[in-house]
């Protein structure tokens, strides 16, 4: 008898075991209306609308002030969510970021085999967009939690390497047509030199460093540089000239997208969606006008040779009045870092 019982309370507590670890449902299993207002979402619910933009790279913004998360694809908003970043202590860190990892049934390594569905990671210390609890305020160790069936949905339709956005305050994105991508210049010697270029240096190019992975050129007003990173790692650098440099770009996120009425593929046919973000520390000062703010660029010919091969389609350009530069006095701007905090 003690061992019928025995066995019984062991196939009890493999049964509670089991339902324990499988993942649970958060949120609408439907979506609202596209038209409902994204401030009449209740917790848990979501708008989809993929078919409003077929094609296009897709640019994901969680939006710490309103805990919503909003995609767009090519541009346009084709989704968004009540989401939960994270609790105090455990804050969702702010920057640009891409997504390295892609994992329709991850588990947590750090918290008891945690159920984390459709996740996609975009930092090294695991922060990342997965289904999870949405109790309406900040309550996860850092990820960003998304309705279940948001989530899935997401998961489906964005690539590896997609950007991911997060913001104390957030802006629609606006289409910027820049057929030449960056105006060159030739180099006058007028630019201040910084400690890390030689004054005989103008830029530096180093792609084996990266052979492969995404693309982010960072250019910063303060800092006179454009940086090109690609995988989380620096394969580049030059100094830059700014028209009127006294006066703030604003943040802004472009990603590249190819211009489908411009014959060819190369760079110089991409269309720039731009995605102007409300900086605490830096304020905006693109006012709507994002296209002026990426005009006042000049690049060295030399250094704009190299790059554009590597301007294809989801390549992100970040601008900024932020230093992005170590060494440089000021709060650093985080974009795509590899560090846990940033």
């Amino acid at each position: 008898m003690r061992s019928i019982q025995c066995l019984i309370f062991t196939a009890a507590l493999t049964l509670f075991f089991s339902m324990q670890t499988q993942a649970q449902f958060w949120g609408a299993k439907q979506p609202r209306p596209f038209e409902t207002p994204k401030d009449s979402l209740k917790r848990g619910e979501f708008t989809w609308a993929p078919e409003l933009a077929p094609q296009g790279p897709i640019l994901v913004t969680v939006s710490l002030d309103e805990q919503r998360a909003y995609t767009f694809r090519n541009g346009i908003l084709i989704g968004v969510a009540t989401a939960s970043t994270g609790k105090k202590g455990h804050e969702t860190p702010t920057g640009v970021f891409h997504t390295t990892l892609k994992d329709v049934n991850h588990h947590s390594s750090k918290y008891n085999n945690a159920s984390m569905p459709y996740t996609e990671r975009f930092t090294s210390s695991g922060i990342a967009l997965h289904a999870g609890g949405l109790p309406g305020y900040p309550s996860s160790h850092g990820c960003v939690h998304l309705p279940s069936e948001y989530a899935r949905l997401l998961f489906k339709e964005a690539p590896l390497g997609m950007t991911v956005v997060v913001t104390n305050n957030t802006r629609f994105p606006e289409a910027v047509d820049h057929p030449a991508c960056l105006s060159p210049v030739n180099v006058d010697g007028k630019m201040q030199a910084h400690e890390r270029l030689s004054a005989s240096e103008t830029y530096r190019w180093n792609p084996e460093l990266s052979p492969n992975g995404p693309v982010s050129l960072l250019i910063s007003r303060t800092d006179k540089r454009l940086v090109v990173v690609r995988n989380g790692i620096e394969v580049g650098r030059c100094k830059v000239t700014i028209a009127n440099e006294k006066d703030s770009l604003g943040t802004l996120v472009y990603v590249a997208h190819v211009n489908p009425t411009s014959a060819g593929s190369g760079s110089g046919n991409m269309k720039w969606i731009s995605h102007e973000l409300a900086d605490r520390n830096y304020g905006s000062g693109a006012h709507g006008q994002p296209e002026k703010s990426l005009s006042r660029i000049k690049i060295p010919d030399a250094f704009l040779v190299q790059v554009q091969p590597l301007i294809v389609e989801g390549t992100t350009m970040i601008l900024t009045d932020a230093p992005i530069l170590r060494k440089t006095t000021g709060k650093e701007m985080a974009v795509i870092s590899s560090h846990p905090e940033s």
